[in-house]
Order: structure tokens, then C-alpha cells, then sequence
């Protein structure tokens, strides 16, 4: 793929003297999903050695943006199949209580 599209890629990291996990969405120009994952991927080894105590788990995903970022843009999307109701859904994968929001 020659033409450059926007991507949103998420990188996992453990913050080892917090005790906590941290999901990271990126913004990327790139020709391919990979490339943006290996662009992530640099930036997320550098956010790393700036942190002490901070490990890259080696978990990164990518979203294809339609156009270009601004405001209200979707910079990530993940969809997972689930027989759930929604508030089990919600409490299970996302809001479990154990979450740190600065």
C-alpha cells in the first residue's frame, strides 16, 4: 500500500512499581497497519527507557482511521463478541473497579 493513512495504535505496558497495567492509543501515518505497529512500537520502547520501572508487554493493535484526525474522530475501535448483558459486559472488560483514571 503506497498511500499513507491515519492509524490509532494500542500498546500495552506494565508499570512494574505501580502495580498497574496501562493501554496506550497512538496516532500514526503509515502505508500499512504493520508499519504503523513498528512505529508504535519504537515510540513505545522509548516511552519506556523515559519511565523507570515500565516494561512494553509486546501487545500492540491498529486502526485503519477513515480520513484524517479532528475533533470527534475515531482514533481506535475494537469489537469483541460477547453473550453478556451489557452491564456484565462493561464490568468484566472495562469498568472493574481496580481502574486508575488520571
Amino acid at each position: 500500500m503506497d498511500d499513507l493513512s491515519w492509524y490509532g495504535v494500542r500498546c500495552v505496558f506494565r508499570h512494574r512499581d505501580l502495580g498497574v497495567y496501562e493501554e496506550r492509543v497512538t496516532l500514526w501515518t503509515a502505508g500499512s497497519p504493520d508499519e504503523a505497529i513498528g512505529r508504535a512500537e519504537a515510540e513505545a520502547l522509548e516511552y519506556c527507557a523515559a519511565l523507570e520501572d515500565t516494561e512494553y508487554t509486546g501487545f500492540a493493535e491498529s486502526f485503519r482511521m477513515d480520513g484524517v484526525p479532528g475533533e470527534g474522530a475515531e482514533v481506535f475501535s475494537l469489537m469483541r463478541e460477547s453473550d453478556l448483558p451489557a452491564d456484565s459486559y462493561v464490568g468484566k472488560f472495562f469498568a472493574t473497579g481496580r481502574e486508575r483514571i488520571s
